[in-house]
C-alpha cells in the first residue's frame, strides 16, 4: 500500500470551497482505499489530507483522470500553500478497505 498525509492551506476564506472541490468524485478513483479531508482546528484556512492507495502507481494514475485534472485546475487558485507532506505505508485500521475487498 501507499499513503500520503499532507497539510494544505487555502487562501483566506476559501477553505470550504477548496474542500468541496477536493471531495468531488473521490469515491470513484480506482485504487483509492481511503481519502479523508479534515479541517485543521487551529488554522481556519488549513486542511489535512490523508490518503491510502493500493500502490504508488494507482495514485499516480489517478492524477491523470479527467475529473482529477479538472479538480486540480479549479482548486489551484484557492491554494495558498502546502506543508508537512509525508509518504507512509498504511498497514490497516478502521475504515481502510483492504485491496482484495471491492467497494
Amino acid at each position: 500500500m501507499y499513503g500520503l498525509i499532507g497539510k494544505m492551506t487555502a487562501a483566506p476564506g476559501k477553505r470550504d470551497e477548496l474542500v468541496s472541490i477536493l471531495l468531488e468524485g473521490v469515491a470513484t478513483m480506482p485504487g483509492c482505499l481511503s481519502y479523508i479531508i479534515a479541517k485543521d482546528t487551529s488554522d481556519p484556512n488549513a486542511i489535512w489530507i490523508t490518503e491510502a492507495w493500493e500502490s504508488k502507481a494507482s495514485h499516480e494514475a489517478a492524477l491523470s483522470l479527467p475529473f482529477v485534472k479538472e479538480a486540480i485546475a479549479k482548486g489551484r487558485p484557492l491554494i495558498a500553500g502546502f506543508s508537512d507532506r509525508v509518504v507512509t505505508t498504511p498497514i490497516g485500521g478502521t475504515g481502510l478497505r483492504p485491496p482484495d475487498r471491492p467497494r
